[in-house]
C-alpha cells in the first residue's frame, strides 16, 4: 500500500499514477478529498499519521500549510511524517523546493549547501535536516524531491495566479519579477513521477533529488508562449514595482509572504536536474504541454 498525504496538484497525480500501476493507494487530507479509485481518509496529518500507514511501503509527503502558516504548521506535520515512517517502516519521500539554498550564483545542484536567506527557506532546510538526521540514525528511510515553480494542471505560483489568467483573457498581467531573467519551471507531473521513482529505488534514499526540468524561460517568454497556445492576443505583461507588492501584503497574506522571496524573481533562478534525469531516465515534459494543461483548466 502507498500512502499519499495531500491531494493538491502533485499529490493527486502521484495517486493517479500509482493507481494506473495497480497499486493500492490511500490518500490522507483534512477534507477527505482525493482522486477517484483511492481510499480517502479525512485527518489532520499534523496531529499524527501512524494509524493510517500500517502496512505501507511508501509515504509521499505532498501536503503543505498555507504560505503564511509555515513556521507554525510545518514542524508538527514533518514530525508526524517522520513518526509515521518510523512506526511503519515505509520509506518517506517528501516534496520539497529550492528555498533552502538561498540566493546562489549559477544553476542550483543537489550538492549545494543549504544556506537559506528567508524565513521560509529556514523552515524548509530544517524539515530536511530533521528527516535526514532520522535517516542517518537508522530510524527511517527518506529522500526529498525538489522542484522549481510549478506548471501544469492545478499548479499555483506567482505566474499562474497573476499572469496566466490575464494573458488568456487578452489583458495585461503583472508580476513582481524581472521579466527577462531566466527562470526554471517544473511540471507537476514530473514531480509526481520523480517521487515514485525515488520511493522505488533504495539506492536513491538519504539525499535530495531535483525534478527533471526543461531549460529555463523568462516570464516574458513564458507569457508569450501561453498566449500563442491559448489563441489569445499577444501577451502583455508588466513588472510589478516592489512597493505595490508591499502594499498588497498589508491586506493579502500570500502577497506579504512573497516579499522575502523576491530574490528568486529579480535574478536568474535556474535548477540543474541532470542527476535525476540520468539516474531515473525521466525526460521532462515539454513546457508547452504543461501550459496546455493550465490553459485547458482555465477555460473550463
Amino acid at each position: 500500500m502507498h500512502v499519499v498525504v495531500g491531494a493538491g496538484a502533485v499529490g493527486s497525480v502521484v495517486a493517479q499514477l500509482l493507481l494506473a500501476r495497480g497499486e493500492q493507494v490511500r490518500v490522507v487530507t483534512r477534507s477527505g478529498s482525493g482522486p477517484d479509485g483511492v481510499e480517502r481518509v479525512a485527518a489532520n496529518a499534523g496531529a499524527g499519521l501512524t494509524e493510517y500507514v500500517e502496512g505501507a511501503t511508501a509515504i509521499y509527503s505532498c501536503a503543505g500549510p498555507a504560505y503564511n502558516k509555515w513556521t507554525t504548521e510545518w514542524p508538527p506535520l514533518n514530525a508526524a511524517l517522520i513518526a509515521a515512517a518510523e512506526a511503519s517502516g515505509a520509506v518517506l519521500v517528501t516534496t520539497g523546493n529550492l528555498y533552502g539554498y538561498g540566493a546562489v550564483d549559477g544553476p542550483m545542484t543537489e550538492d549545494l549547501p543549504l544556506l537559506p536567506n528567508t524565513v521560509k527557506g529556514q523552515v524548509r532546510a530544517k524539515l530536511w535536516a530533521d528527516a535526514l538526521a532520522a535517516h542517518e540514525a537508522g530510524r527511517i528511510r527518506t529522500a526529498e524531491v525538489r522542484g522549481s515553480d510549478y506548471l501544469g494542471a492545478g499548479a499555483v505560483s506567482a505566474f499562474s495566479v497573476t499572469v496566466l489568467p490575464k494573458v488568456i483573457a487578452g489583458k495585461r498581467g503583472m508580476i513582481p519579477a524581472d521579466l527577462d531573467a531566466p527562470h526554471s519551471w517544473t511540471y507537476v507531473g514530473d514531480v509526481a513521477r520523480t517521487l515514485i521513482a525515488v520511493a522505488a529505488d533504495d539506492g536513491a534514499w538519504g539525499r535530495a533529488w531535483h525534478v527533471p526540468t526543461p531549460a529555463p524561460m523568462s516570464v516574458r517568454e513564458l507569457a508569450a508562449r501561453a498566449a500563442e497556445l491559448a489563441g489569445a492576443p499577444a501577451a502583455k505583461v508588466a513588472a510589478m514595482p516592489p512597493f505595490v507588492l508591499k502594499l498588497a501584503g498589508l491586506v493579502d497574506p500570500a502577497a506579504r509572504e512573497m516579499v522575502e522571496m523576491q530574490y528568486q524573481w529579480q535574478r536568474p533562478f535556474v535548477l540543474d536536474s541532470t542527476a535525476a534525469t540520468v539516474a531515473f531516465g525521466i525526460k521532462p515534459a515539454a513546457t508547452d504541454d504543461a501550459l496546455r494543461e493550465m490553459i485547458g483548466k482555465g477555460k473550463q
